[in-house]
């Protein structure tokens, strides 16, 4: 039986600083075909190459991942400054509006970390340029030494709303996850219900209200490990259940369409 396919939106890489590329990480692919069960395809997200349209015909389902651009401010009405980092307008171009069709048609979209971000402001919302910077928060940045495990251990807890899309997916209030992010959101977007929080206050889980379809995203990295992550797993397993029911919805109607 053929897979569902599950765009996951590529971000802007320079190799050894001269060649220009579109990445994704491994981790993201195997979480996506080992975990989701799905086909994983990396898009390259660049307005030149393709639309938004186009991604929703050929994918069931989305994942943005992380990458170390940050989403523009003056895509939520600040001015950049040093603290936002670095950018990729290209990818802006087409998650943000790919956000927004996936929420109305009710495909499914899974954001995490930049992907978390995005999904907020898609929908309206803000973000801190540098979370620790603020008053009593603390550092989530990634450990700047050590091994990919050791950058992707797990540091702190996450505690979830009472009887929550994430307490009911996870069966538990609290889950421990890793953390390698510098910005949070600030204000929610319209509909972008926050769900969990990290210790020091911060945003680490959302779900869009009344979404007819899959819209989740958590500000850590679940791709890590997931498939043996307590945490991990049933989020690409919740995922990739929601992308094979859409893709059974629509695989009906393309046949029919090329018959």
């Amino acid at each position: 039986m053929t897979r569902p396919v599950v765009g996951i939106i590529g971000n802007s890489y320079l190799v050894n600083d001269e060649y220009p590329t579109h990445a994704g990480g491994t981790m993201n692919s195997d979480a996506v075909a080992n975990v989701s069960n799905c086909l994983p395809l990396l898009i390259p997200s660049d307005p030149r190459f393709v639309s938004v349209a186009e991604l929703l015909d050929a994918c069931d389902g989305f994942l943005l991942t992380g990458g170390r651009p940050n989403v523009h401010p003056e895509e939520y009405g600040e001015p950049a400054t040093e603290a936002h980092g670095s950018f990729d307008r290209a990818r802006d171009a087409i998650a943000l509006p790919l956000v927004r069709a996936c929420v109305e048609r009710g495909q499914p979209v899974f954001g995490i970390c930049r992907g978390f971000q995005e999904i907020n402001v898609a929908m309206g919302g803000t973000l801190y340029p540098e979370i620790r910077d603020l008053p009593g928060r603390d550092n989530h940045r990634m450990p700047p030494d050590g091994t990919l495990e050791e950058k992707f251990a797990l540091r702190h807890v996450v505690t979830l709303r009472e009887g929550g899309v994430f307490h009911r997916l996870f069966g538990a209030r609290e889950v421990m996850t890793n953390t390698l992010h510098g910005q949070g959101i600030k204000q929610p977007g319209a509909r972008v219900v926050i769900d969990g929080h990290a210790p020091d206050g911060t945003p680490e889980a959302l779900y869009i209200d009344g979404a007819p379809g899959f819209s989740l995203g958590v500000q850590w990295h679940p791709e890590w490990d997931a498939a043996s992550d307590p945490v991990s797993r049933p989020l690409f397993e919740s995922f990739g259940e929601a992308v094979h029911e859409w893709a059974g919805a629509e695989r009906g109607p393309r046949l029919k369409a090329l018959s």
